[in-house]
């Protein structure tokens, strides 16, 4: 089964319910979590968090923050300690450094819940984060992490990538992006068949991920997350790759086939292995690189005019910080 990973932006959600005349134990079943004894963590938490950034890190599990619906396991203190770490120098720093500690204060999530399990999703999809609002993001799988041997492609794809999605559509939300933009790809938006796009189509579609074929605002905040979180070379491979192949041709018995091809300009080997025995006309489209291009232009100058940021200075700062994350150590709090 293809199992496909992806955001969730959760609306909130009020529940109402009648009460009976049976009398209920006061006594909840659940431990109450102020008298839960201090740990070196919160500690640290405080003065590294809640003071600087007015942010609080949740790590304990708590069953009123976490998703019901989920089979979910808590994260476990040493990878908490971590994460914490890293989310304090690859993301909270990396901002504060660009723009100071103000306007982290002032915009960031103000809560952060860790989960140390997947988030498994009833149709076999897993999750990656939840957001709630701008006020609250949710990040699986935390007790993955190899502190000893951190491994930035691991920990930007499940954690910053997500961090730095969510943190856009704050900036978004807040002062719009313009509306040529939604332009640009009008026609290629997949909807939830976003999920069905096989390897590499979302690149000539004009999408730097399958995801951001979803919709428009997902588009935006895609192509922000990744730019900062990938080198230029990584991003040249996806240019280079947001090519589409067509093919026409005759099966062996004559009948008229044609096939697209994403990414890689096909061999004769895969031709017949597709069906096509004689090639009568190929088209290469390249529209996809294009679409990339135009967008990230127009994000680039939108941070720069709504937000003065300099999208180019913030991805030097975040692969600055990401290459010396094995330096780090992710295991004393300090």
């Amino acid at each position: 089964m293809k199992i496909r990973y992806y955001l969730l932006a959760a609306s909130a959600m009020f529940l109402m319910a009648s009460c009976s005349e049976d009398s209920l134990d006061e006594k909840s079943i659940f431990p109450d979590e102020t008298t839960a004894t201090p740990t070196p963590l919160d500690k640290w938490l405080e003065v590294n968090y809640q003071q600087p950034y007015n942010i609080q890190l949740k790590y304990r599990f708590e069953f009123k923050e976490s998703d019901e619906s989920k089979n979910l396991a808590p994260a476990r203190y040493d990878k908490s300690i971590a994460l914490a770490k890293l989310t304090k120098y690859l993301w909270l720093e990396s901002y504060e450094e660009l723009k100071g500690r103000d306007f982290i204060r002032q915009y960031c999530p103000k809560i952060m819940h860790f989960v140390g399990s997947y988030g498994y999703n009833s149709d076999g999809s897993v999750t990656l984060g939840v957001a709630e609002g701008g006020m609250k993001i949710t990040l699986y799988n935390v007790n993955n992490i190899d502190y000893e041997n951190p491994d930035i492609e691991f920990l930007n794809y499940w954690f910053f990538k997500t961090m730095h999605h969510e943190f856009a559509h704050i900036l978004h939300q807040t002062k719009p992006y313009p509306v040529n933009f939604n332009e640009v790809s009008a026609a290629n938006y997949q909807s939830e068949s976003w999920v069905n796009l096989e390897e590499n189509e979302w690149l000539a579609l004009g999408f730097i991920t399958d995801y951001a074929s979803r919709e428009t605002q997902e588009d935006f905040v895609e192509i922000i997350a990744n730019y900062i979180t990938h080198d230029q070379a990584w991003w040249n491979e996806q240019l280079e790759k947001a090519v589409k192949f067509n093919y026409k041709g005759t099966t062996a018995a004559g009948a008229s086939i044609e096939k697209a091809y994403y990414g890689v300009q096909p061999e004769e080997a895969q031709l017949k292995a597709d069906g096509i025995a004689t090639v009568t006309s190929t088209d290469i489209d390249r529209s996809g690189r294009g679409y990339i291009e135009t967008k990230l232009d127009i994000v680039r100058d939108w941070l720069k005019t709504a937000w003065e940021i300099d999208l180019d200075k913030l991805r030097e700062i975040v692969q600055r910080r990401s290459d010396n994350v094995t330096l780090l150590d992710l295991q004393t709090l300090n």
